[in-house]
């Protein structure tokens, strides 16, 4: 199994920092890439560039870089820069975010987000596959720019620096449709958190619903799949999950409305729905303790590896099953704890 560092802290960060000595320490451990993330402060772009520039061997990927925050092209001039500036180790994350930062933050409708996804992506891949000048036809995206407002003088045109065309993309979903259009278009899929002894109805068989489509890009096997979990080794492991407690209210909580959180929809889908809806319930209605109290302690253990170093190897027995049986491919861990990181990288590099 693959291991990365996932440094998406930095996206709710106050005042953004990069742990350049832990980045130095998992590459030499053997680990395969160092991620970063953007919400609404500091962006992926930015951080991605910093990575590159500290590392030597390190994969560098986005997780993610917000589709609606940016056009397709200006992503794919991103990727061009990043793949070439650190020599081939670019792998460019993008999301679809949510309604509640994508009409709120970036004043871009939310409206047919897997649409939006399919387009995107086809551009991206036109401005990389460098061979003609770039030109689209869709609902969200049209190259030139069409309609009443624009000049009609916009000309189609081919990127000016040679590119990669096998850049690698990968996305992030945990919807079912979304898992279904990441397998058919992407080279790899970017999930929030799993447990890796059920991801049979929740992963798996959208997964392998979209490689069953024609003209799907990638067979399984050429396929990565990877999760986000922490890994803090501790005594009391108990302590450690109710630490962890008010970063799970905010994603089931407060990442998205009601109506819809993809977190909240996918825990849901793991068992979790009367937890969810109140969860969801006191924590948009402002009793942000009460919410963080009624998060499950096993979904925090399920999806993560806290304890002992003991337990810790004890618990990497269902990661390793997960990997056999081709469900997940690889851990981005995002805990900064160096002990975690190693005894990972002991167990499974």
């Amino acid at each position: 199994m693959k291991l990365g560092l996932g440094l998406i802290q930095t996206a709710f960060s106050a005042h953004p920092t990069l742990d350049l000595e832990l980045l130095r320490t998992v590459e030499n451990l053997g680990y395969h890439s160092a991620w970063v993330a953007e919400a609404y402060g500091c962006d992926a772009v930015s951080c991605a560039a910093w990575l590159a520039a500290h590392s030597e061997r390190l994969q560098v990927g986005t997780a993610i870089m917000q589709m609606p925050a940016r056009t397709p092209t200006a992503a794919a001039m991103a990727a061009i820069g990043l793949d070439a500036l650190s020599g081939g180790r670019f792998i460019l994350g993008l999301g679809p975010s949510g309604p509640q930062v994508v009409e709120g933050w970036h004043g871009v409708s939310y409206d047919k987000p897997l649409v939006r996804t399919r387009e995107y992506v086809e551009i991206v891949r036109k401005v990389l596959a460098r061979d003609v000048p770039v030109t689209y036809e869709g609902y969200h995206y049209n190259l030139p720019a069409q309609g009443p407002t624009a000049t009609g003088l916009g000309k189609p045109l081919r990127s000016v620096a040679h590119t990669n065309p096998a850049q690698p993309i990968y996305l992030a979903s945990i919807s079912p449709g979304g898992i279904r259009l990441t397998a058919e278009i992407a080279e790899g899929i970017l999930l929030s958190f799993v447990d890796p002894t059920d991801t049979t109805e929740t992963v798996d068989r959208h997964l392998a619903e979209g490689f069953a489509k024609p003209g799907a890009r990638c067979k399984r096997e050429d396929f990565t799949v990877s999760t986000f979990a922490s890994a803090i080794v501790h005594d009391d492991y108990k302590a450690v999950l109710e630490a962890m407690r008010p970063t799970l209210a905010r994603q089931l909580g407060g990442m998205g409305a009601k109506s819809k959180n993809f977190y909240a929809e996918f825990a849901r889908r793991m068992g979790y729905d009367d937890e969810v809806e109140q969860i969801q319930s006191l924590y948009l209605a402002g009793d942000k303790d009460k919410a963080v109290a009624a998060v499950p302690l096993d979904l925090i253990d399920r999806t993560n590896l806290i304890g002992p170093p003991a337990r810790i190897r004890e618990r990497l027995g269902a990661w390793r099953e997960a990997e056999a049986r081709g469900s997940l491919d690889m851990l981005l861990v995002t805990s900064t704890q160096e002990e975690g990181l190693t005894l990972l990288a002991e167990e499974l590099l």
